[in-house]
C-alpha cells in the first residue's frame, strides 16, 4: 500500500503539468528569482557605481545617458533568464516556438526601450546649435520616438509571422475616414511647427495672446501649447489660435521702457521745472537700473501745456526683465520723482476745473 501510494507520489512529481516535472518547474522559478534579483542587484549597484563615476566629468551627458538606460539595462536579466528557461524545459512543437518567441520579443522590446530612451539625450548633443531650440529638441525626440516604437512593433508582429503589409493597407483605408473626422488636429500639429520653425516663443518665456491671455509658457505639445496663467492657473490654447493671434513674447524684449507723463501745478515757475527735469535726467542717467537704447535716448522734458497741469514727460530704458525687478526700480524712481518736486518747492496736480460768475447788472 505505502509502496503503491509513493509510486503515485513520484509520478505525479515527474509529470507535473504537461510532462514537466515539480523539479524543474521549482528550477525554474529558482531562475525567475535569480534574474529578478540580478536587475535589482544591476540597477541598484552596478548602475549606481557607474552614475557615481559619471558624476565626475563635466558634462550632463553621461549622467543622462546612464539614467535612460536604468530601465532597459534592468531587463537584460529578465531576457537572459526566459532564455535559460526555455532551455531548460523539454519544450516541443508549438511550444517551443512561442516560448522562443516570447524570448524574442523581450530581447527586441529591451533594445528599442534603450533606443527610445537614448533620443532625447543624444539630442541634447545638438542644443548648442541656434536652430534646434528646447521646444524642437522635444519635438524631435517625441516623433524619433515614435519612429522607433513603430520599428520595434513591426519587428514584434514579424516574429509571430504576422505580415505588415496587409495591416499598412487596411490602416491606410481607416486613416482616411479618421482624417476627415480630425481635420482640427492635423491643423493643430502643422500650426505647431509653424511656431516652432518661427522660434515665436519657447517654455519658460512670459507671452500675452491678443488683449486676453498673458501667462508662462509651460510647454508646447503636438495639438495645444500649455500656458501658466500668472495667477497659476493653467489654459491650454490650441496651436491654430496661437498661430492667428498676435503674441508678443515679453522674454525677448531688449529693453524695458518707462514712458510717463508727470502734472505738475501752474504756479510752477520755469526755472524750478528746468531744475526738475535735470534732476531726474541726471538720476536717470547716473543709475545702474537704466540703460541706453541705440535707438532712443533717454529724457526728461516739459511737453505740454494741459488744461489744469503743466506736463512733464518721462522716457527712460532698462536692462531689468524680472517683473518684481522691474517693480522695484519703477519705485525707486517715483521716490526720486517726488523728491525732486517737493525739493524745488512744487507740488503735483490733478485735474480741476475754475468756473467764474460774471455779474451783469439788469
Amino acid at each position: 500500500m505505502i509502496n503503491e501510494f509513493w509510486s503515485l507520489v513520484v509520478e505525479t512529481w515527474e509529470q507535473g503539468i504537461r510532462g514537466v516535472g515539480v523539479d524543474d518547474i521549482i528550477i525554474c522559478l529558482a531562475i525567475v528569482i535569480a534574474s529578478l534579483l540580478a536587475r535589482s542587484l544591476m540597477n541598484s549597484y552596478v548602475l549606481d557605481k557607474v552614475a557615481k563615476f559619471t558624476e565626475r566629468s563635466e558634462t550632463t551627458l553621461d549622467d543622462e545617458i546612464i539614467e535612460s538606460l536604468r530601465g532597459p539595462f534592468g531587463l537584460i536579466p529578465v531576457a537572459f533568464g526566459l532564455y535559460l528557461i526555455t532551455s531548460y524545459l523539454p519544450f516541443t512543437g508549438s511550444l517551443d516556438l512561442i516560448a522562443t518567441n516570447l524570448v524574442k520579443m523581450v530581447v527586441i522590446y529591451t533594445i528599442f526601450s534603450a533606443l527610445s530612451n537614448l533620443t532625447q539625450p543624444l539630442l541634447n548633443l545638438l542644443s548648442d546649435f541656434a536652430w534646434l531650440t528646447p521646444a524642437m529638441t522635444t519635438w524631435t525626440s517625441r516623433v524619433a520616438g515614435v519612429l522607433i516604437w513603430i520599428i520595434g512593433i513591426t519587428m514584434m508582429l514579424d516574429v509571430w509571422g504576422i505580415e505588415i503589409g496587409p495591416i499598412i493597407a487596411g490602416l491606410g483605408l481607416f486613416s482616411v475616414a479618421v482624417a476627415l473626422g480630425a481635420q482640427d488636429m492635423f491643423k493643430n500639429i502643422i500650426a505647431g511647427i509653424f511656431i516652432l520653425s518661427e522660434k515665436r516663443f519657447q517654455p519658460g518665456d512670459r507671452i500675452r495672446i491678443g488683449d486676453g491671455l498673458h501667462g508662462i509658457v509651460e510647454s508646447i505639445g503636438f495639438r495645444s501649447t500649455q500656458v501658466r496663467l500668472l495667477d497659476t492657473s493653467p489654459v491650454f490654447v490650441p496651436n491654430t489660435d496661437l498661430s492667428d493671434s498676435q503674441v508678443i513674447n515679453h522674454q525677448d524684449m531688449n529693453y524695458r521702457r518707462i514712458f510717463w507723463t508727470i502734472n505738475l501745478v501752474y504756479s510752477t515757475k520755469a526755472d524750478q521745472l528746468e531744475a526738475i527735469c535735470k534732476e531726474i535726467e541726471d538720476y536717470i542717467n547716473s543709475s545702474e537700473n537704466f540703460t541706453k537704447n541705440p535707438g532712443q535716448e533717454n529724457f526728461v522734458k516739459v511737453t505740454e501745456l494741459g488744461s489744469s497741469s503743466i506736463d512733464l514727460t518721462i522716457l527712460c530704458y532698462m536692462n531689468v526683465i524680472s517683473y518684481t525687478e522691474f517693480s522695484q526700480v519703477k519705485q525707486e524712481l517715483i521716490f526720486k520723482i517726488m523728491s525732486a518736486v517737493d525739493t524745488n518747492n512744487s507740488d503735483f496736480a490733478f485735474p480741476s476745473r475754475s468756473i467764474y460768475i460774471e455779474n451783469q447788472d439788469t
